[in-house]
């Protein structure tokens, strides 16, 4: 029998995917599911990005690129993050182009870090970040991140959590799954402290776009910040491009070049012709993203007015991307068992939240980003559930 290394088996199975095959099998059967477990917009990708790749095919676009990404893809990401953000990077030497923001984070746990080192990251937090932690060899140090807090990360935790081990932070804001957003005065000071203690911060914006009510600031902005910042985004969430896997790091070009080290012997290139895609979609695609975020914070908002009428339900509205996090530790149920209630009671799919971290104890994940004609229904189904316990 074959075995895995014993990294692996530290990794537990089921989690998001378990839940969503139980669902499909559900829906096989017959049932109505409304799937709000997995985070991927329910848009098509946008027309003018397909047909790009269409032409890019017919040219013959299908073969190894650069390592870091054609140079019109790595043009048009540096401009449209100056144009959007006020980013300033070179597209020559300060931008690697990946398979995904997950392959980005991955590369840079492997690039940058030493087994046995420390990640110091808010907990709760995106489901990868401790598998890959643990294929890379390094520690997740979790940082409770709590809703009776308002969701604010305290900076005296990060502190207390530092060791002669730890070497990165990892930031992730608009945060996933709990939606919160970290302002400038709390980016100032985990600043401070990266500085104070010689560490690189890892900030996951892949959520950047999606904010509702104030503007995105990205760390790397900060005084001092630039030289020790690894940036990763995605066309997966604001171009609604999950499934093409164009992901990108911003970054020092003395890190870049290292990355590059790990993502071409890892992946070569990221596929040919989705490059020649999102090109377009860099190009040309902020009404896109505008009119997306504006119908996301529509949906959203009437989940949180709906659920907070549910009696037992305690929810925090999110100020960014596109999930609730809401606690549900009145109904006296495990995270699983309430989930799998709601599934077979409701046919309305989430997550438990010890998926998203130690921290993610007494809520579930629901993913908004279903059409609005489903959400409503989705409330109304999870409210006449609950009602029955």
């Amino acid at each position: 029998m074959i075995s895995c290394n014993k990294r692996l088996e530290a990794i537990p199975f089921g989690g998001l995917y378990e839940i969503f095959g139980k669902a499909n099998k559900l829906e096989r059967q017959g049932k109505r599911i409304i799937h709000m477990e997995i985070g991927r917009p329910d848009y098509d990708s946008p027309d003018f990005a397909k047909e790009a790749v269409k032409k890019a095919l017919d040219k013959g676009q299908v073969h190894y690129t650069d390592v870091n990404g054609i140079e019109p893809l790595r043009r048009a990401i540096c401009e449209k993050e100056e144009r959007r953000f006020g980013l300033k990077y070179d597209y020559e030497t300060e931008i690697s182009v990946m398979c995904g923001a997950a392959e980005a984070i991955g590369v840079i746990m492997l690039s940058m870090m030493n087994p046995g080192e420390e990640i110091i990251c808010p907990s709760p937090f995106f489901s990868a970040y401790r598998e890959q932690a643990i294929i890379a060899g390094v520690k997740l140090v979790e940082v409770p991140v709590l809703m009776a807090d308002n969701w604010e990360l305290k900076i005296e935790e990060i502190e207390k959590r530092i060791t002669k081990n730890t070497r990165m932070i990892l930031i992730n804001s608009p945060n996933n799954p709990a939606g919160y957003v970290l302002n400038k005065e709390n980016l100032e000071k985990i600043a401070t402290i990266a500085k104070e203690n010689d560490l690189i911060v890892l900030s996951d914006e892949c959520y950047d776009e999606f904010i509702y009510g104030q503007e995105h600031v990205s760390i790397s902005t900060l005084e001092g910040m630039r030289e020790r910042t690894l940036v990763v985004k995605s066309t997966s969430k604001s171009f609604s491009m999950t499934g093409w896997r164009v992901g990108y790091v911003l970054g020092p070009s003395n890190a870049i070049k290292y990355l590059n080290k790990v993502h071409q012997n890892f992946s070569t290139c990221v596929t040919a012709f989705a490059q020649w895609g999102a090109v377009e979609a860099f190009k040309y695609g902020d009404e896109f993203i505008d009119n997306m975020v504006k119908e996301f914070k529509r949906r959203g908002d009437y989940l949180y007015d709906a659920f907070t009428k549910i009696d037992g339900i305690k929810m925090i509205k999110p100020k960014g991307a596109f999930y609730a996090f809401p606690d549900i530790t009145a109904f006296g149920m495990s995270e699983a068992d309430f989930c799998n209630y709601l599934m077979e009671e409701a046919g309305v799919v989430g997550v438990p939240g010890t998926s998203f971290g130690d921290y993610g104890k007494g809520h579930i994940r629901l993913a908004y980003c279903r059409s609005f004609d489903e959400i409503v229904e989705a409330c109304d189904k999870v409210k006449e559930a609950l009602g029955k316990l």
